[in-house]
């Protein structure tokens, strides 16, 4: 149920290595995850650290724990009931209790896109002013989403509930954000 940074890995300066995302030049960090509890332990760590205007790119292949993480991150955001996956609706927003840092999260699973465009009618921008954005498949939309990001990897790990969790992010998450996040 922990996660600690991976030997080799200590946070260090540098482009991230692939470029289907949003641009996330800055910090990367290894994390293993030695199960779906420290995988939620890790979203609920990246909860509280939300600002409006965030935007966190979730990556991994289909089963890795992206919609799970969301989930954890909008449960710990106070949501409460159902948080269905916004595969078929593309997006899911969650009006929060007044008096905290956000107004809303916002769940976006770009999956079903056919062409990175079509992120423009979705109006992701516009759900940034008082609120967060966690987009699920990012790179179905690259080259129309913020560009800055925190981009969280999601990985198999060396069992099949292990996961290695990958952040890479730009200057705005290692302003004392960044270590909220891989204690």
């Amino acid at each position: 149920m922990t996660s600690a940074p991976l030997p080799d890995t200590a946070p260090a300066a540098g482009p991230a290595s692939d470029n289907s995302a949003p641009a996330s030049s800055g910090t990367v960090c290894r994390l293993a995850l030695d199960g779906e509890a420290a995988t939620l332990a890790l979203a609920r760590r990246l909860a509280p650290l939300l600002r409006p205007g965030d935007v966190i790119a979730l990556r991994g292949d289909l089963g890795a724990g992206k919609s799970t993480f969301a989930r954890a991150v909008i449960r710990a955001l106070g949501v409460e009931g159902a948080i269905p996956s916004p595969t078929f609706t593309l997006i899911q927003s969650y009006d929060l209790a007044p008096g905290g840092a956000l107004e809303a999260v916002h769940h976006a699973d770009l999956y079903r896109l056919a062409d990175p465009e079509e992120v423009i009618e979705l109006g992701l921008d516009d759900l940034l002013a008082g609120g967060a954005l966690l987009v699920e498949w990012p790179d179905r939309g690259v080259g129309f989403l913020p560009q800055a990001a925190l981009t969280v990897s999601l990985e198999t790990g060396s069992k099949d509930t292990a996961r290695v969790a990958v952040l890479e992010g730009d200057e705005q998450w290692y302003d004392g954000r960044w270590s909220g996040l891989t204690q």
